[in-house]
């Protein structure tokens, strides 16, 4: 992967548009990115991320958005990013979430993020996708790198290598995952333990349920379950054979008892069958002297029932000459009433009348009148209509004038209330207007107060650092002064020391001879040995790098203090504070005045609506006021013409309904008195014809008079009462008799009568005996039924368990293996761990080609698989241990006794062998473009040569690399630079070589 350009606009610190050319920059394949601290250096590598992944690596990631503060509030933000992978070239446009002002009004909107992704195809951009999941999707699958990865690989950050050359086993194990994506043997470890737990738990649920069945078993036999598991198939075999053995014995006693049953039941239903034959026989003979008693009775019911039989061809007659009469007394009552309600007013004489045709003709009189009537109900009801209308049209007219006042009266008011409106809303607008400066003049005061309280913070903070810088240079002129003493004093005494080593006979190192018969001897100083010397010159190394720091440490606080100062724009602590106290005030009013101005067009509008409102109702108004007097003279014509017409037909009656009752009224009673006459004529005559045919029936039946018959009438209800209980006495007259013929309660008579007492006895014990028998019998079966099926309940659960058994042995074989407890695994490392330890070989062995070079040859990484320093777990937990060999000494130190420049390119070569590894893993993409973000300020001048070599060896086949630093060393080193350049305005960039 080869980047080519990258243009940002209102991006971190960049306000404007500031665009990174990286083939120029690449051109000589070493480049810098320099400028001073919270330029922006990181942001450019950001803004490369962010144009990839949509993220920016670390917690800058959290950020509410990258936009510049520094830009205007209206111009979005935007990242473009061309490069070639795999030999494609890609262009992709990326835009942030942010929150853009809102065109109308105040305020802001949110602005979704944004992508376009392109490729170059014969010379045109061809559009690959605008969505950012799609375009995340294409980014991993061309790279072959998530973004941990790819920072990582591309960005090497030399703070992180430096802590994980540091790490502890666990929090190394955790980075390579995050790097080389393991996480899936750590799932299945984890999915190997959670399976055989799973298997444990069916394990003990299959023996819980065989040592149910042992305890069922246990219960029913009156036995103890072995604990042997492979003693209960044995056991429970013989528990069945037992019992069911047991149960077979007893069927000869429970037949033995059944048949001493059978026969105390049969003599005891013998003597019972006796003694009711001797008791039917005696009750027989008693009901038949008790019936003999009420014969007579039974001949004198039927001379009764033969009488009533004769009543039935007169009773008739005489019940409907009865209901003649009956009618003939209603009609003669209601003829009575009807006349006499009539007689005065009809003008027809009732005095003793028969024939009532003169009733009907003066109802006939009262009908003709109400069709008259009938016809003018219409115009009854017309009249009533016009009435309600004109006092509708009254109170209509009365709130119409009253409505027709008041809006006339506010019509004169509102013209002026407009007026007044609208001057208020002039004055409010040119106050309002000032909005947009009064903000930006409030941030640029408070960013000059900010800077002159950080100029004043880093004025004392600068005074330390001269304080520590002064320090650090004594001490490290003090270190290298003794180190050149000690070194120069040993130089001057190696004859010395060469001679303190000479023995008489021995040959010298230097001459050959054997004879030494004036070797040097040392001053009184005494020898300096090589262990001080190199004591002394570590303690001068030491030394100098901490006079590095401190003087790194001082140019970064001058710098920041410079632009904290040019910020301040030559405002002082108490001229920066007014001016934030007046920008405040003027943006308070500002934003009142805003207020102001919406609530005065608010009025305004809602003013002149209302005076439209109020004009067109003046004259809609008027226009009904008119139209309703018309209505009304109208109605008032027609009301007074139907009032007269109506007047003449009603008569002496309030109104023409009260004549139509009266005359309706009238008419009704001349009917129902009529009809009473013509009904008391009718009843009259009928009742004479049944007179006539009451006394024939008589003569036919032979009665005498009527009194005669009524003594002899019999309801029917009577007669069947009095029939059923002759029939009654007769069937059991019969019924008696022939019980006395019987032969058997006869035979019965004769026989002696049965001890019921003693044969009752003999049964129940009998029965009691036989119960017990066939209860103690069927307990056995049972019981040997019962051991039978768990017997076979428990030969199943056996061989169920068997499986599961099989299954959880085998499961934990590789939970335990996996998990690194198992005495298979030797070296007692968990799986995941394992996994990571093969790469981390082929990490450090990458590391080690570039290490030799950086440390000319004295330093080795060394994997270990004991635990790490500082690591207080076992070396299952990790097994990711790390150690330094120093080909000097021989011996392995632990990584977190390296100096800063040692651990400054340890960790670098680790990085590079890490990103070699990673590269690899993903798929081989080549990456044509590095870079290594900070940590040269902890390295001599010499070692830092060693190191640019290193990373000048990377650009072999066309590699860039980039170094992002402050040093100011390095821009005499490297000539290509990209330096990012601050200002209170924000930050720009500049092409240098």
């Amino acid at each position: 992967m080869r980047l080519h350009t990258l243009t940002v606009t209102a991006f971190g610190p960049f306000a404007g548009t500031e665009r990174v050319d990286f083939d120029r920059l690449g051109r000589g394949g070493l480049f810098l990115i320099h400028g001073p601290t919270g330029a922006g250096k990181t942001s450019v590598l950001d803004a490369v991320c962010f144009a990839l992944y949509g993220g920016v690596p670390g917690a800058r990631n959290k950020d509410r958005s990258p936009k510049s503060d520094h830009s205007p509030p209206d111009l979005e933000p935007e990242v473009t990013l061309e490069f070639t992978v795999r030999g494609r070239r890609i262009r992709i446009i990326r835009k942030p979430r942010w929150e853009r002002p809102k065109k109308r009004g105040v305020g802001t909107v949110s602005q979704n993020q944004k992508v376009v992704v392109s490729e170059l195809v014969e010379g045109a951009w061809q559009g690959v996708t605008t969505r950012p999941d799609e375009a995340g999707q294409f980014v991993g699958d061309l790279l072959g790198l998530t973004l941990t990865q790819f920072c990582q690989i591309v960005m090497l950050p030399q703070g992180d290598f430096a802590q994980f050359l540091r790490a502890r086993s666990d929090d190394r194990r955790k980075s390579l995952e995050r790097i080389f994506n393991t996480r899936v043997f750590r799932d299945v470890e984890e999915w190997l333990g959670g399976h055989t737990r799973k298997l444990e738990r069916e394990v003990r649920s299959a023996e819980e349920r065989v040592r149910e069945v042992a305890g069922r078993i246990a219960e029913v036999c009156g036995s103890t379950a072995p604990n042997d598991p492979e003693e209960l198939t044995a056991w429970a075999a013989e528990l069945a054979v037992v019992t069911t053995a047991t149960a077979r014995d007893a069927e000869a006693i429970t037949e033995s008892a059944a048949l001493e049953r059978g026969r105390a039941r049969e003599a005891l239903s013998a003597g019972r069958t006796l003694r009711d034959r001797r008791d039917r026989l005696a009750a027989a003979r008693e009901r038949v002297a008790l019936l003999e008693e009420h014969r007579p009775w039974r001949a004198e019911a039927e001379e009764r029932l033969i009488s009533a039989e004769r009543t039935d061809a007169v009773t008739p007659f005489l019940r409907a000459r009865d209901q003649r009469r009956t009618e003939l007394e209603k009609a003669e009552m209601t003829a009575v009433d009807r006349l006499s309600l009539v007689g005065g007013w009809s003008g027809v004489d009732t005095t003793g009348m028969v024939d009532a045709e003169p009733l009907r003709a003066a109802e006939r009189i009262r009908h003709d009148e109400l069709a008259r009537l009938d016809l003018l109900r219409e115009d009854a009801e017309r009249r009533r209509s016009l009435h309600r209308e004109l006092t509708g049209l009254d109170r209509e007219l009365t709130t119409l004038r009253a409505e027709a006042a008041r809006t006339r009266e506010r019509g004169l008011t509102l013209p002026a209330r407009v007026e007044t409106i609208t001057g208020e809303l002039e004055r409010a607008r040119e106050r309002a207007v000032l909005l947009d400066s009064a903000r930006l003049a409030l941030e640029a005061a408070e960013r000059r107060g900010n800077a002159v309280v950080e100029v004043e913070r880093l004025d004392d903070e600068v005074a330390r650092a001269e304080e520590r810088r002064r320090v650090a240079v004594d001490a490290a002129q003090e270190a290298r002064d003794r180190a050149q003493d000690l070194r120069e004093r040993r130089i001057g005494h190696m004859a010395a020391e060469l001679a303190s080593g000479l023995t008489e006979g021995s040959p010298c190192a230097v001459c050959g001879a054997t004879a030494h018969p004036s070797p040097a001897l040392p001053s009184e100083e005494g020898l300096v040995s090589a262990e001080e010397e190199r004591r002394a010159q570590a303690g001068a190394e030491s030394a100098a790098t901490r006079r590095a720091e401190a003087e790194n440490d001082l140019v970064s606080l001058r710098e920041r203090r410079s632009a904290a100062l040019e910020r301040t724009e030559g405002r002082d602590a108490a001229a920066a504070a007014e001016e934030v106290d007046t920008a405040g005030r003027a943006l308070v009013d500002a934003r009142e005045a805003v207020a102001e101005v919406r609530r005065h067009e608010e009025e305004l509008s809602q003013a002149r609506s209302e005076l439209e409102r109020v004009r067109s109702r003046e004259g809609e108004l008027d226009r009904r006021e008119s139209e309703l007097l018309a209505r009304r003279e109208s109605a008032t014509a027609e009301h007074e013409r139907l009032t007269a017409l109506l007047d003449r037909a009603r008569g002496r009656d309030a109104g023409l309904d009260e004549r139509v009752a009266r005359v309706t009224g009238e008419a009704e009673l001349l009917r129902e008195a009529a009809e009473a006459v013509d009904r008391r004529a009718r009843a009259t005559e009928e009742l004479r014809s049944a007179e006539v045919e009451v006394t024939e029936a008589m003569a036919e039946a032979s009665f005498a008079d009527e009194t005669e018959v009524r003594s002899a009438v019999l309801e029917e209800s009577e007669r069947r009462g009095l029939r059923a209980r002759v029939r009654d006495f007769d069937d059991q007259w019969a019924a008696a008799r022939a019980r006395l013929s019987d032969p058997e309660l006869m035979a019965a008579e004769a026989e002696e009568a049965p001890d019921l007492v003693y044969l009752e006895t003999a049964a129940v014990a009998a029965e009691r005996a036989a119960d017990r028998t066939v209860a103690w019998r069927g307990g056995l079966v049972d019981r040997a039924r019962r051991a039978a099926e768990l017997r076979i309940a428990l030969a199943d659960r056996l061989s169920g368990s068997e499986p599961v058994l099989r299954r959880y042995a085998v499961a934990q074989g590789l939970s335990t293996l996996a998990a690194g407890t198992s005495p298979d695994n030797t070296d007692s490392v968990r799986l995941s761990a394992y996994v990571l330890a093969a790469r981390l070989e082929q990490v450090v062995a990458a590391a080690n080609d570039r290490l030799a070079t950086m440390s000319d040859g004295r330093y080795e990484l060394r994997y270990t698989v004991d635990k790490a320093a500082g690591d207080g777990r076992a070396r299952s937990a990790g097994g990711l241990g790390m150690r330094v060999v120093d080909s000097w000494t021989g011996a392995e130190r632990d990584p977190a006794t390296l100096s800063g420049g040692e651990t400054f390119f340890s960790s670098l070569a680790l990085a590079l062998g890490l990103g070699d590894v990673a590269t690899a893993e993903a798929g081989g993409t080549e990456i044509d473009t590095l870079f290594v973000d900070e940590g040269f300020g902890t390295l001599d001048e010499d070692t830092l040569e060693e190191v640019l070599d290193v990373l000048d060896r990377l650009r072999d086949g066309g590699r860039a690399v980039g170094v992002v630093s402050h040093v100011a060393d390095l821009r005499q080193r490297v000539t290509t630079r990209l330096t990012v350049r601050k200002s209170s305005s924000g930050s720009r960039v500049e092409h240098h070589g």
